[in-house]
């Protein structure tokens, strides 16, 4: 996140050696990036469609084939792409049955991404997909107007708490975390001084973000 509020999502690659070990480690890599980018809601399909992408590769070009990994944002679309060298063998939806045991990896693809295909150069190729996420510009934040407003009511908190940390744009991370856990601390304190049970409170609180209400 820079200093004006907004989360700089940044373009990564990695390269690799397509073998099925290597695929529990890239899925975590995808988790954790995702978490820092702040698009939890769009883990599991990238997680399943990196899956797909790095199998395919291990089953139709080879095991140990060079490969790469990359993620960025095109829009608001989340970009994956997979790069392997083999130029003449383009991939290919099958046809075969949902009782088939390989073969359906873009399939499942072509129904978790909203779009998906492949880039040929001289010496490599490129499958990618694309995943649609919930904000309205490429370094913005997902979550719609409760996060807006818990936004306004962290940077309030910040200017009131420490003034230095706060000049015409908004909290840098680490304090904007701090002034958040004082919202909340905050609020809890009121919740108990009005009568009400804090944890019945939280545990609602909880309830309602799980739903994504």
């Amino acid at each position: 996140m820079n200093d004006d509020g907004c989360m700089v999502r940044q373009p990564w690659e990695i390269s690799f050696l397509a073998e099925p070990n290597e695929v529990a480690g890239l899925r975590r890599v995808v988790r954790l990036h995702l978490k820092l980018w702040g698009l939890s809601r769009q883990i599991e399909a990238a997680r399943l469609c990196v899956t797909e992408l790095v199998t395919n590769v291990i089953r139709h070009v080879g095991v140990g084939t060079p490969t790469s990994l990359r993620m960025s944002m095109n829009g608001t679309y989340l970009r994956i792409e997979v790069g392997d060298p083999e130029c003449h063998m383009l991939p290919t939806m099958s046809t075969t049955g949902p009782e088939a045991e390989f073969g359906r990896g873009l399939a499942l693809v072509d129904g978790i991404a909203d779009r998906w295909g492949v880039l040929l150069g001289a010496d490599r190729k490129v499958t990618w997909c694309e995943i649609a996420t919930d904000l309205t510009a490429p370094n913005g934040h997902s979550g719609g107007m409760r996060v807006t407003r818990a936004e306004a009511m962290i940077s309030l908190y910040g200017a009131v708490a420490s003034p230095r940390a706060v000049n015409a744009s908004r909290l840098a991370t680490a304090v904007a975390k701090d002034a958040a856990i004082d919202v909340i601390v905050d609020l809890l304190c009121w919740m108990g001084a009005h009568g009400y049970d804090v944890d019945d409170a939280l545990d609602a609180a909880q309830v309602r973000f799980e739903a994504g209400a």
